[in-house]
C-alpha cells in the first residue's frame, strides 16, 4: 500500500506542557484508520496539527510526499485533507440542499454567486442530490439546519467534508453529543463512506471504532502508545490498563 499521510517526530509543545510528543504517524491510501485515547490524550492537537490549524513546534507532515508542515488550512483542504470537527461549523439558516450548493460551488469556483441562480446549474445540484441521499439528508433536504434533530446535523457535515472531495478525511468524534436513537443512521454512513478516501476517525465511541477501523492508533499522554489491527488493540492488556478497564476496552471487544 502507499502512504497517503505521514507525521515524523511531531511536536506540540505550550509552554512547559507537551501536548503532543515526537508522534510518528503513518495512514495508507484507502485505510480505514482510528485514532483513540484517553481524554487529555492529545487526539485534538494533533488533528490541529495535521490539518494547520495549530503550527507544530518540531517535526514535519507529509501529505501523499509533500511536506504540508508550513501550509495554511485552506491550502491543505485544496490538496485534499478534509476533517470535521467535534462541534459542528454549520449555516443555521441554511437547508441542507443550499448549504451543500454552496459548498461545491465554493470548490469549483463560483462562490456565492450561485446562490442567486441555485438551480440552474445541473450538475451541481445532480451532485447535491447524491451526497443528500448519500449521507441520509433526503428527507430534511429543504429545513432550515438550526431545526435539524443533532444528529442529522453531523450528517450534514459529514456531507460538506465529501463535498470537498476529500483524498484523506479526518473524522472528528462524529457520534459526539448524538443521541443513541440517532447513532446509527450516521455509523451506517461512516461504514458506508467511498473506498478511495482514506480515513483517519478520532472516536470515543469504541463501538464505532471497532466496526469501522482495521488499524487502531492509541495516544497517551500526547505520545503514540501503541498501534496495531482492531482485534490486537482490543486484546492488548497495556491498552485496557490506560483506559483503567472500561467496558469499552476490556469488555464486549475484549
Amino acid at each position: 500500500m502507499t502512504t497517503v499521510l505521514q507525521t515524523f517526530n511531531l511536536t506540540k509543545r505550550f509552554g512547559g506542557l507537551v501536548a503532543t510528543n515526537d508522534v510518528s504517524l503513518t495512514v495508507e491510501r484507502g485505510a480505514r484508520q482510528a485514532l483513540i485515547g484517553p481524554n487529555g490524550a492529545g487526539k485534538t492537537t494533533l488533528i490541529n496539527l495535521l490539518t494547520g490549524v495549530l503550527t507544530p513546534t518540531a517535526g514535519r507532515i507529509e501529505l501523499e510526499g509533500h511536506d504540508i508542515t508550513g501550509l495554511p488550512v485552506h491550502a491543505r483542504a485544496r490538496r485534499g485533507l478534509v476533517r470535521t470537527f467535534q462541534i459542528n461549523q454549520l449555516f443555521a439558516e441554511m437547508t441542507p440542499a443550499e448549504s451543500l450548493a454552496v459548498a461545491i460551488s465554493e470548490r469549483e469556483g463560483q462562490g456565492w454567486r450561485f446562490l442567486r441562480a441555485l438551480g440552474r446549474h445541473g450538475e451541481i445540484m445532480d451532485e447535491c442530490a447524491q451526497l443528500l441521499e448519500q449521507c441520509n439528508l433526503l428527507d430534511v433536504m429543504n429545513r432550515k439546519t438550526a431545526v435539524l434533530p443533532y444528529g442529522k446535523q453531523r450528517l450534514l457535515e459529514i456531507a460538506l467534508a465529501l463535498a470537498a472531495k476529500p483524498r484523506v478525511l479526518l473524522l472528528d468524534e462524529p457520534v459526539a453529543g448524538v443521541p443513541d436513537g440517532e447513532r446509527r443512521e450516521i455509523l451506517n454512513t461512516v461504514g458506508a463512506l467511498p473506498e478511495d478516501v482514506t480515513i483517519l476517525l478520532i472516536e470515543h465511541d469504541m463501538d464505532l471504532v471497532f466496526s469501522f477501523a482495521s488499524r487502531i492508533s492509541v495516544l497517551v499522554n500526547g505520545g503514540l502508545f501503541v498501534e496495531g489491527a482492531n482485534a490486537e488493540i482490543a486484546r492488548d492488556p497495556r491498552v485496557k490498563a490506560v483506559y483503567l478497564g472500561e467496558e469499552v476496552i476490556g469488555g464486549a471487544h475484549g
